[in-house]
């Protein structure tokens, strides 16, 4: 698990900062990093508003990036759905 861990945080760090601050997401950031890292968990990625809706469902704060633990909300959504998981 450490390394699943590492693998998203690191992640994570890669996409964050080409649009602006280093420690968030963009839109264009959010979306380049699900559909090269997350293809076969968030359909549709490349369509814009399906990537508005999926950012306006995790930015509690309205601000128009996710914070880590913003995203971290994705992250475990995906993993209960993969495992079966009610939510």
């Amino acid at each position: 698990m450490e390394a699943a861990i590492c693998t998203i945080v690191t992640q994570f760090k890669t996409h964050a900062g080409k649009d602006g601050s280093t420690s968030s997401l963009s839109k264009d950031e959010l979306q380049n990093l699900v559909i090269s890292q997350l293809p076969n968990y968030v359909k549709n990625a490349s369509d814009p508003g399906a990537i508005e809706q999926l950012m306006g469902s995790l930015d509690e704060n309205n601000d128009g990036e996710l914070s880590f633990s913003e995203f971290w909300q994705l992250i475990g959504k995906l993993a209960s759905k993969q495992g079966g998981f009610s939510q």
